[in-house]
């Protein structure tokens, strides 16, 4: 009976998704946006600009969006080696029996952490949430306390979690600009996009019996670009959605909280990312290739290196516009020898209207080996 569900959801899900998010590129005015949606917003992923906004920093119930913190905390933990995805983890009856959108896994077996992190990234499983969370915490309320504490390290003023899950709960909240802000964070990880674009998988449980996945964010497969997403809905939340997508050389992060209906959520997140790859474009400000400076080295085998940005840095701007961006270098006169790849040796600051908006190492490409005895007397004897 339960696989008859999924596949007749997969079904469902399939069908639907002919009448929506196949949208041609539009060119809007920054006031001509219209949404349903209660809050939304729009950002550059590179830069962080904010693009468009309605009441993006209101507090609203976001349902499973929540569910990207519980996917960042997990990621974080197999990025620490406190975890693989072949670790195996043991369910509870509490985990098993969380309800809502569920892979319906067994309790009181094992399960391996990327079977359990996959079904959170594409079915939106409350079931694996919370086996990963007790995992990692001991319990879903101490994980929780995790939450809040990544929550506030980001800067997500305007958030707090109360479960790992988004099933409604009174005190739970976020908003638009912290949905964009965890997204950002979870898509800087290969394992998350190793899941987060597959259609349609499966879930083979210990006894053999199997649970048929399909996606929960449409637009990994019928918008052009989107790489990753999260979507939510119950009740009190609406329907929601916070998505990525990629085009050229500009990433865009799309949010929709209070949608009044599924198709509305992927509509008009599709409008954000039409609005943004039609009107902006990304410039070049500092690039990790080109050296940015050189400085002198004392006592070193060389006398003077090339300094290099340790990332890059585009900033988004309307098309046929200037940028307004400018940069300021600091660095000292002279480094000292010896230095290995990737020591910090400067700072790159970059400016916007009067304010400093980022912060770049500046670091060495080569190791800096220091001068011996014999490579003094041997430049003497060359030079002499």
């Amino acid at each position: 009976m339960i696989k008859k569900f999924c596949l007749f959801s997969i079904l469902f899900i399939v069908l639907s998704t002919t009448f929506c998010v196949n949208m041609p590129l539009l060119s809007f005015a920054d006031d001509g946006i219209e949404l349903e949606s209660k809050s939304a917003c729009l950002v550059d992923y590179g830069s962080g600009e904010i693009l468009y906004e309605k009441d993006a920093t209101s507090h609203l119930p976001i349902a499973s969006m929540v569910k990207m913190m519980t996917i960042l905390l997990t990621l974080e933990e197999i990025e620490q080696g406190n975890l693989t995805e072949d670790t195996m983890i043991t369910t509870s009856e509490n985990a098993s029996g969380m309800g809502g959108s569920q892979v319906f896994i067994d309790p009181y077996v094992e399960y391996s952490a990327g079977v359990l992190l996959k079904s959170v990234i594409i079915a939106s499983a409350n079931d694996a949430s919370v086996a990963l969370a007790e995992h990692i915490s001991g319990s879903e309320k101490s994980f929780v306390n995790l939450m809040n504490k990544r929550a506030n390290q980001l800067g997500m003023n305007d958030t707090h979690y109360s479960n790992c899950t988004g099933l409604p709960a009174p005190e739970q909240y976020s908003c638009a600009r912290d949905c964009a802000i965890v997204l950002k964070e979870v898509g800087k990880f290969d394992l998350y996009h190793k899941y987060c674009t597959i259609w349609m998988d499966e879930v083979l449980h210990p006894s053999g019996r199997k649970t048929e996945i399909v996606n929960t964010n449409r637009l990994v497969r019928y918008y052009d670009g989107c790489d990753g997403g999260k979507t939510g809905s119950t009740n009190e939340a609406g329907c929601c959605l916070s998505a990525s997508a990629k085009r050229n050389n500009m990433k865009l992060i799309s949010v929709v909280i209070g949608a009044p209906n599924s198709q509305t959520r992927f509509n008009e997140c599709s409008k954000l990312f039409n609005y943004g790859f039609a009107n902006y474009e990304n410039k070049e400000i500092v690039n990790v290739v080109t050296p940015i400076t050189s400085i002198e080295v004392n006592r070193g085998k060389v006398d003077k290196v090339d300094l290099f940005a340790k990332e890059c840095f585009n900033a988004v701007v309307k098309k046929g516009e200037e940028t307004n961006y400018e940069t300021t270098i600091e660095n000292p006169d002279k480094i000292t020898a010896p230095k290995k790849v990737g020591d910090c040796v400067g700072k790159i600051y970059i400016s916007k209207n009067g304010s400093v908006i980022k912060e770049i190492d500046l670091i060495l490409n080569e190791d800096l080996d220091k001068v011996s005895f014999k490579d003094c007397f041997d430049k003497v004897v060359t030079t002499w």
